[in-house]
């Protein structure tokens, strides 16, 4: 007989399929887990989302892919890594962006993942997957049975662990030939977009360390990918002969990725650390920048805005240093201040969904009736080029429902709660908002739509 201590035992062994899945998420998360690191992991912010597009733009011509087509997700994480996930997104952790030292890294990163979207590797994987978890399951079922049959639990895990094993050099060895795959095609793409390939050659020698960790301690990046040796003479072959191997960025992308690396440096890294890598006699815009984030994450907002007015007095029409002195009034209650912050902000970047949506919350933390409108203009703006912000559609609810629209502020909820992944709370006012809105109207019927998504995506969580 079997106790729950020998099962559990047993079923420990099938762990390196475990976690050989968890590996390849490298560069395949499944839509739900891709869908909630999108949204509880995520970094949202307008300029580090408009540098990683200024990046890809070139990448995307060049592969045949429209801009619009490819989103791209910060994930807040500190592990050098970037992967690609249904629905071509590309995840990029905060954690590679700090590392970066150039902005052809990034680039050549992007590059690889481009390689991944344009070579259907995701759609291939789901095949191997099913493979492997198919050979797992066999083993784990043979190993059950003959265990019971020779009344020894060892039997069964070591059946089980043997099959396992096979399972997890199948899926490695998968994602390695995709992995060579979009090098080759990463390669390919700067060529055509005539960037130098150093960038992509350096970020392979920033990973050859990791290759002398134990499996534990590595990267996923590593586990999954080809041996970075290989990766790294594969690309000085090509930076050998390419014509292109010169051209750099020029010095204006150089200062965006400054900026961004000092930006989150100076926002995720311990204040006193932050103050120790940009010392107070570094006059660079990129270092005042990482210390104004230092201070406003560490509540010294009278340093953080003399940092940020300082840098206002130098480029007066940049809108993400306007956006920041406004968060950081907006922040600390100053709301009748930090309006005209962010309405300088849209106004020299109106495209931006983002800055539309400051705006909007401090419009709507004001509760003046004259600024409803503004704010339900601001966030349907934003929403039209960015629906999976949920406090985008938290913010619509409340303004809906100040100017009386309460059928949209029940739909804008129900929009909310889907992306949170409330189902139940997101079926509830969808109900409420079909019986409230005009039928037939495109609004009722996204209403019915999430009636439906909301029903199903709640049956399968129950399974």
């Amino acid at each position: 007989m079997y106790t729950g201590e020998k099962v559990s035992q047993m079923r420990n062994a099938i762990s390196p399929f475990v976690a050989v899945v968890a590996a390849i998420a490298t560069f395949s998360l499944h839509f739900a887990l891709a869908q909630k690191t999108a949204l509880a992991g995520n970094i949202r912010d307008a300029e580090i989302e408009h540098t990683i597009g200024f990046y890809a733009a070139p990448l995307l011509k060049a592969a045949g892919l429209m801009p619009e087509d490819v989103k791209f997700h910060i994930v807040n994480d500190r592990g050098i890594n970037a992967f690609v996930a249904r629905g071509r997104r590309i995840f990029i952790t905060s954690g590679l962006l700090m590392a970066a030292d150039s902005p052809e890294q990034v680039v050549g990163v992007l590059a690889h993942e481009i390689g991944h979207i344009t070579g259907g590797h995701l759609a291939r994987l789901s095949g191997a997957l099913n493979n492997a978890r198919r050979q797992a399951l066999i083993g784990e079922v043979i190993g059950f049975a003959l265990g019971a049959l020779a009344k020894e639990s060892s039997v069964a895990a070591t059946t089980i662990a043997k099959s396992s094993e096979i399972a997890t050099k199948g899926v490695f060895k998968f994602s390695r030939t995709q992995e060579r795959s979009a090098d080759q095609f990463a390669l390919e793409l700067l060529e055509k977009t005539q960037t130098s390939a150093t960038g992509l050659l350096e970020f392979f020698e920033s990973l050859q360390d990791q290759e002398l960790l134990v499996r534990d301690r590595q990267d996923t990046y590593v586990a999954t990918h080809p041996r970075t040796r290989d990766r790294i003479a594969f690309g000085r072959k090509h930076i050998k002969k390419s014509p292109y191997s010169g051209n750099y960025m020029p010095a204006n992308v150089k200062v965006m990725h400054e900026r961004m690396s000092a930006k989150l440096r100076g926002f995720f890294n311990p204040t006193i650390q932050t103050l120790r890598e940009f010392p107070a006699d570094d006059k660079k815009v990129s270092a005042r920048y990482a210390r104004a984030m230092a201070y406003y994450r560490n509540a010294q907002s009278e340093e953080a805005l003399k940092l940020i007015d300082g840098l206002l007095e130098q480029i007066p029409n940049d809108p993400y240093f306007h956006e920041l002195r406004g968060q950081i009034l907006f922040e600390h209650g100053k709301l009748t201040k930090a309006l005209p912050s962010y309405e300088t902000a849209v106004a020299l970047l109106p495209q931006q969904p983002l800055l539309r949506v400051g705006l909007a919350h401090v419009q709507l933390e004001l509760n003046m009736p004259l600024l409803i409108k503004a704010a339900i203009s601001n966030l349907e703006e934003a929403l039209r080029s960015d629906k999976v912000m949920p406090l985008s559609w938290q913010l619509a609810a409340t303004a809906y429902g100040r100017d009386g629209q309460l059928g949209l502020s029940a739909l804008a909820l129900s929009e909310y709660h889907l992306l949170l992944g409330r189902y139940v709370d997101a079926h509830g006012q969808a109900e409420k908002a079909i019986r409230i809105l005009r039928e037939n109207s495109p609004s009722w019927v996204r209403a019915h739509d999430i009636l439906n998504i909301s029903r199903r995506a709640d049956n399968i969580k129950r399974r």
